[in-house]
């Protein structure tokens, strides 16, 4: 059936009807409607403010203590912006609808619903994606589904738009899939902005507002005005000096590399199974070493407690190099890292097999082929329309922030493991 809705009217709908401010130190006053005030306040939801959005950052930034609550919110805000700025332009008629708008705002506020505990710190590891979890609360939780039917949402198109691999229903499903997920995707334009604000970092700060009144679509999917291009090279650039500053700081990877050491070994041991880790918070996933007797766990404590492994080795990352081929998959890293704990061993006698820790950030992309609409109507990718961010130099950038760096014990020295290395790997 054909949406017969005005723009105008879904426009005053965006503002009318969301009536109840939260306050945000970030975006300020936060506009809910009655309904996703419901939802918002639901128990699965509000667990997301016991997960810390940058995990072990606070360790290196003590102020970046907020959570995964606050970012939801906030993803929540911006597509709310996004959306009014479509309309405002006339962009979309006939494919955006009043349902399709609830189902994406909805979309927006629950994408970290099966975020696991600590950041990124179980990425890597063999679990389920956490979108995917999300759905699977979504589809199982009464209290989400009757919020959800309250707010006018379709819920299956809520669940598709947040988890890719079901079956899209609709274009405006795929364009709202699209929206959220890419370069110039809510979720970038609040994490970016609140990660450096609670860090105190000047890096991540965007012009936000001026992106999101340049938005227009091109064949279905998120593009801006070519009027925006120096926002975007900001974006991009912002992204490349928080991971190098912040998300891949040498501290923040410790951590993170220590956390993942223990899930690995516990999970690859039968100590913990996949399960087991699926919606958990920081605060339970901290009482693990309490609950489960194995040895490599007291790396969870020893993150708790700040008391992080020390980098002894560093160097760019190069597919030519023995070390990074074999440490590059997960299961030939655990062989690399007993290698070098047995080479290191005679030195370091009181070293234990798992405070031996090869570091292997994962690719990073900066999507830069987003379309630029030009003032008359030519599309081009990003990439292309834009002199700085070339291909070549988008990639230079992702391989200059990926480190290899192996973490011991601090008083293990850099030449011990250097010569571990050669010795055992080449």
């Amino acid at each position: 059936m054909a949406d017969k809705e005005s723009q105008k009217a879904k426009l005053a709908f965006l503002s009318s009807d969301f009536t109840i401010s939260i306050r945000d130190p970030l975006w300020k006053d936060i506009m809910l409607s009655p309904q996703f005030a419901k939802l918002y306040h639901l128990p699965a939801v509000q667990k997301l403010g016991r997960i810390k959005q940058l995990g072990p950052a606070f360790h290196i930034y003590p102020g970046a203590v907020h959570t995964r609550l606050d970012h939801s919110l906030g993803v929540y805000h911006v597509a709310r912006l996004m959306l009014v700025s479509l309309l405002r332009s006339g962009q979309g008629q006939g494919l955006i609808t009043r349902k399709g708008m609830l189902s994406f705002l909805a979309a927006a506020m629950l994408h970290d619903l099966g975020h696991f505990p600590y950041a990124h710190s179980l990425k890597e590891l063999p679990l389920q994606e956490h979108e995917h979890l999300a759905t699977t609360i979504i589809q199982n939780d009464d209290s989400i589904k009757e919020a959800l039917n309250d707010a006018g949402c379709d819920i299956y198109q809520v669940c598709a738009i947040i988890d890719d691999t079901l079956p899209g229903n609709s274009l405006e499903t795929n364009l709202y899939r699209a929206m959220l997920s890419g370069t110039l995707d809510p979720d970038k334009l609040d994490y970016l902005s609140r990660d450096a604000f609670f860090c105190g970092v000047p890096y991540g700060v965007q012009d936000a507002s001026y992106i999101i009144d340049q938005l227009r679509l091109a064949e279905m999917r998120p593009a801006v005005s070519s009027h925006a291009l120096g926002s975007v090279e900001h974006l991009l650039f912002s992204k490349y000096l928080m991971y190098q500053n912040v998300y891949w700081h040498k501290g923040t990877r410790a951590a993170t590399a220590m956390i993942k050491k223990a899930m690995l070994t516990a999970l690859r041991d039968g100590a913990i199974r996949p399960q087991d880790l699926y919606g958990m918070d920081d605060e339970q996933f901290f009482l693990l070493p309490q609950r489960i007797d194995f040895p490599s766990l007291a790396l969870v404590d020893n993150v708790r407690d700040n008391q992080l492994l020390a980098c002894r080795y560093e160097t760019g990352y190069s597919e030519d190099s023995p070390l990074h081929r074999t440490a590059k998959r997960l299961d030939t890293r655990l062989e690399c890292e007993e290698r070098l704990y047995l080479a290191l061993l005679p030195e370091y006698p009181d070293i234990k097999s798992w405070e031996v820790i090869v570091d292997i950030p994962e690719p990073i992309s900066f999507e830069s082929d987003i379309p630029i609409v030009s003032d008359d109507g030519t599309i081009r990718p990003f990439n292309t329309a834009d002199e700085l961010f070339s291909g070549p130099v988008v990639d230079a950038f992702a391989r200059t922030l990926r480190k290899i760096r192996v973490f011991v014990p601090p008083q293990v020295r850099s030449g011990d493991v250097e010569t571990a290395i050669r010795s055992t790997i080449g």
